[in-house]
């Protein structure tokens, strides 16, 4: 769990995924990795500012709770490899943690777990599995109440759904009527439409792609 947990052993991964799909994901990997970072960098400047607001203590701020620590390690990497340490919270973190909703942990994974199941579809939903483990660890650490994970994944939900939204009515009403090649190949931000060939004919009551 505090491995699963540990954010910054898993930057280096997704550092790596986000430039293999901005370098060799084509259109589709292209535009994900966009409407991902906007969708990320808005729901995180509302998990900040709930933060600040709302101030609701964490766990192992309000009672004594057990605690699961990595040892330190360079590479962080490595500190998979190291034995866990694990002991009772004390007085330090009933003051030195920061507040407990939204979680930033279950904000970040519902985001990208949306975003993956919109743009891969099938093979975007078994993120899910990823972002179910995050969560249950983060109550495992103590380091959430479980409604604050419940209405963290709500909320990341409401917000990633409507970064989407906007961002394929941008790509409607600005850009491709500045681009018909572009909207010729790609109608629709992140949804498949299927290509007709020039040649082939139109049934009654069917409509082209991009009406």
């Amino acid at each position: 769990m505090p491995v699963i947990s540990r954010a910054d052993i898993w930057i280096p991964f997704f550092v790596i995924i986000t430039v293999t799909l901005l370098i060799f994901g084509g259109f589709r990997g292209r535009a994900f990795v966009v409407c991902t970072a906007l969708a990320l960098g808005l729901s995180n400047v509302v998990v900040d500012s709930l933060k600040m607001a709302v101030g609701r203590a964490r766990p192992k701020q309000s009672e004594t709770v057990r605690m699961i620590e990595l040892e330190k390690s360079r590479p962080i990497f490595l500190t998979i490899l190291r034995p866990r340490r694990v002991r009772t919270s004390t007085a330090r973190e009933r003051s030195n943690s920061g507040s407990s909703f939204p979680s930033g942990h279950t904000n970040n994974n519902t985001v990208i777990a949306i975003c993956c199941s919109v743009f891969y579809r099938r093979w975007g939903k078994l993120y899910w599995i990823i972002t179910a483990a995050v969560i249950y660890s983060r109550i495992y650490l103590a380091a959430h109440w479980p409604s604050d994970v419940l209405a963290t994944v709500f909320l990341a939900s409401g917000e990633t759904l409507l970064v989407l939204a906007a961002s394929e009515v941008i790509w409607d009403k600005l850009v491709l009527p500045r681009k018909p090649a572009m909207a010729a190949r790609h109608p629709r931000l992140f949804l498949d439409v299927p290509q007709r060939s020039p040649s082939a004919p139109i049934s009654a009551g069917e409509k082209l792609p991009g009406e």
